[in-house]
C-alpha cells in the first residue's frame, strides 16, 4: 500500500491540447495508466491500441438537483474502447469516463473482475455517488499474492480518481459520525427544534445524520436555501420522526453557512452559529488555527537560521 507521508508525482497529458478534452494520467513508480475521456471524445479513441485491452472503468454523470447525488457506473472490459462505444449508445446518464489499464499488460480477466467488485464495494460504502450498476459485480477468486497486488492497484486508482475531481471512493467523513465528540465537531441549536452536529471537510461542511432541522422557516428565508431544504425532504434525506425533521444520513453542504441556514430555517452566518464543545465559534477556531500555524513556521525559520 502507498504511504501518505511520501509525496507523489502525477504526470498529466492533454491529448487534445484542451483541458476539457481527453487526458492521460500517470503516477510515478506505478505500472498503471488512467485515461479520462469525455463522452463526445470516445469516437476519437479508435486508434488507441492500449484501450483495446483489459481494463476497469468508471462512467460519471452529474447530479440532477442540489440535493441529489452525482451518478457513477463501475465496469470491466476486455476491450475498453468497444465497451465505451457501446455505452455511448446504451447509457444516457454519463458525460465522462475514466479507464484504468496496465502499461505492462499485466491485468487479466480475473484481475479486472476483482477490481470491478472491490471498487463497487468501496464506492457503495462511501455513499457519495448514486451507483448505477444494475447488479452487484461478482468477485473472482485470485491468489493471495495477486490479491495484494490488486489492492495496491486500487490505492493508486483512488489517488488518480481523486486528482481528477471524482471523489467516488472517499466517504464524506473519514470516521463514523457516531464516534465520540471531539474538538473538530461543531454544534448548532436554534428555535423551532433546530439541533445539529457537523464537521468541516475539504469539500465543505458535513452535517451528521440524526441532526434536527427547524420544523418550519421564517418568511425571510432565502429562496435558494428553501429550495434545497424542500429537495432534501422530497428525496427523504430529511425525514419526519414524530414532530421532528431529522437528517437521515450524513449530508455535505457547500459551506458552514449553507448548513446552518438549512438547519435553522433562516439566514445564518455559519462561522458564528457553529460552535465546538467548548463553546468557541467556528470563526474563532479557524483564526486560532491560522495563528498557531504562523507561529510554528516562524519558530521553524528561527531554528533553521541557528538563532
Amino acid at each position: 500500500m502507498y504511504s501518505s507521508k511520501y509525496g507523489k508525482t502525477i504526470k498529466l497529458f492533454l491529448m487534445d491540447a484542451d483541458p476539457d478534452g481527453r487526458m492521460v494520467c500517470e503516477l510515478s513508480n506505478w505500472n498503471g495508466k488512467a485515461y479520462r475521456i469525455p463522452r463526445g471524445k470516445v469516437k476519437d479513441c479508435s486508434d488507441r491500441q492500449d484501450l483495446k485491452g483489459t481494463s476497469v472503468y468508471l462512467l460519471f454523470g452529474r447530479a440532477e438537483s442540489s440535493a441529489s447525488k452525482p451518478k457513477a457506473y463501475i465496469g470491466e472490459a476486455e476491450n475498453a474502447y468497444a465497451r465505451l462505444a457501446q455505452h455511448v449508445s446504451e447509457k444516457e446518464f454519463w458525460n465522462e469516463s475514466v479507464v484504468f489499464i496496465s502499461k505492462d499488460e499485466n491485468l487479466n480477466k480475473a484481475h479486472i473482475k476483482y477490481l470491478e467488485s472491490r471498487l463497487y464495494e468501496i464506492a457503495t460504502a462511501a455513499g457519495r455517488y448514486d451507483i448505477k450498476n444494475g447488479n452487484t459485480p461478482t468477485r473472482s477468486s485470485i491468489s493471495e499474492s495477486d490479491q495484494a497486488e490488486m489492492e495496491e492497484f486500487i490505492e493508486y486508482i483512488k489517488i488518480l480518481i481523486n486528482t481528477m475531481g471524482f471523489k467516488v471512493f472517499e466517504p464524506l467523513i473519514k470516521v463514523d459520525s457516531n464516534e465520540k465528540i471531539t474538538d473538530d465537531h461543531f454544534f448548532i441549536k436554534g428555535a423551532r427544534g433546530a439541533d445539529g452536529r457537523g464537521k468541516r471537510t475539504p469539500d465543505g461542511f458535513v452535517v451528521f445524520s440524526g441532526s434536527k432541522l427547524a420544523v418550519d422557516t421564517v418568511p425571510s428565508f432565502p429562496k435558494g436555501f428553501n429550495t434545497l431544504r424542500d429537495e432534501l425532504i422530497d428525496n427523504e434525506i430529511v425525514v419526519k420522526e414524530e414532530e421532528d425533521l431529522v437528517l437521515a444520513s450524513d449530508y455535505l453542504f457547500s459551506s458552514p453557512s449553507a448548513a446552518a441556514a438549512v438547519i435553522m430555517g433562516r439566514s445564518a452566518n455559519g462561522l458564528i452559529e457553529w460552535k465546538n464543545s467548548q463553546g468557541k465559534q467556528l470563526k474563532s477556531v479557524e483564526e486560532t488555527e491560522i495563528s498557531k500555524a504562523n507561529k510554528s513556521k516562524h519558530s521553524d525559520a528561527i531554528d533553521g537560521a541557528g538563532v
